[in-house]
């Protein structure tokens, strides 16, 4: 497993956008000359797909994880148009792996193989302060735990199977659960544009205060909400981050979905994703 560690590397945004824009990455070189068998002659897209490949059967990292719920839940059973899909959220003490908002935001967090359950409980409680639902993805060889940890509770579990699809055998739907909902910790989800078009909708405006203060007026009046409204109006804000274009999308392998979904490309990256992975390795 630690040989391996490097594989976490090469789906990062910071090392792929590099490597597309330089065409050459020693992470790259180092994972590729290590992984793959004869390489010269294969296209780039090819190699990630074969790196993936081995991911899928011996190193089901979180980024693993992340990009089967995206390419699954998403893209597979709902839709970019109407739902999104945000990442790595920070809530209190926690940060949320994967959350996806259609007509409701469901928090999943992710625990592969590799990982163990001892902050399980802390991220939960985090978790429903600023969201309703949360869900626990994790192993076949998790699952008994999971469901001894979680039970008697509203928290949901999902199963990447070793086939890696959603298992539909293995599973807990998550339950709605608003006991915890905070409003400072919703709030602080938000972004600046986001808790300004709330606090203009629900009141006409926004507070005549001296900067020092603006923030701190912005949560009380946004406290005053009740909290159920406040919710729905923060879940509004949120759905409509990470807009992308689903032709554009379409285009990017598999593989590659989640790191490029997140990372919000510009217009010439998307040319720039296509010629990279149409070019033969070190060409």
């Amino acid at each position: 497993m630690e040989n391996n560690l490097i594989l976490n590397r090469l789906f990062t945004q910071n090392i792929f956008y590099d490597l597309v824009k330089n065409e050459t990455n020693d992470i790259y070189g180092v994972i590729v000359q290590r992984y793959i068998d004869d390489p010269e002659d294969k296209l780039n897209g090819t190699l990630i797909s074969e790196i993936y490949k081995f991911m899928s059967q011996s190193y089901r990292n979180e980024y693993f994880y992340q990009n089967t719920l995206l390419n699954k839940l998403l893209i597979g059973k709902h839709s970019i148009n109407t739902s999104t899909a945000l990442t790595q959220i920070p809530i209190s003490r926690s940060k949320a792996d994967f959350i996806l908002i259609n007509g409701r935001a469901v928090v999943y967090e992710i625990k592969t193989e590799l990982d163990t359950f001892d902050r399980l409980d802390t991220q939960i409680r985090d978790y429903y302060k600023a969201f309703n639902y949360v869900c626990v993805v994790t192993s076949e060889g998790h699952y008994d735990q999971a469901v001894d940890l979680l039970k008697g509770t509203p928290v949901g579990i999902y199963v990447l199977s070793s086939h890696n699809t959603i298992s539909k055998k293995m599973r807990k739907e998550p339950e709605m659960n608003n006991s915890s909902l905070d409003h400072t910790a919703i709030f602080k989800v938000l972004h600046k544009s986001e808790f300004e078009s709330i606090l203009t909708e629900h009141y006409g405006g926004l507070p005549n205060t001296s900067q020092a203060f603006y923030y701190g007026e912005c949560l009380s009046m946004f406290s005053d909400i009740p909290i159920g409204i406040a919710y729905q109006k923060a879940l509004g804000q949120l759905k409509k981050r990470n807009r992308i274009a689903i032709r554009e999308l379409c285009r990017i392998p598999y593989e590659l979905k989640s790191l490029v979904y997140f990372s919000k490309p510009a217009t010439y990256d998307w040319n720039a994703i296509d010629c990279f992975l149409r070019k033969k390795y070190g060409g």
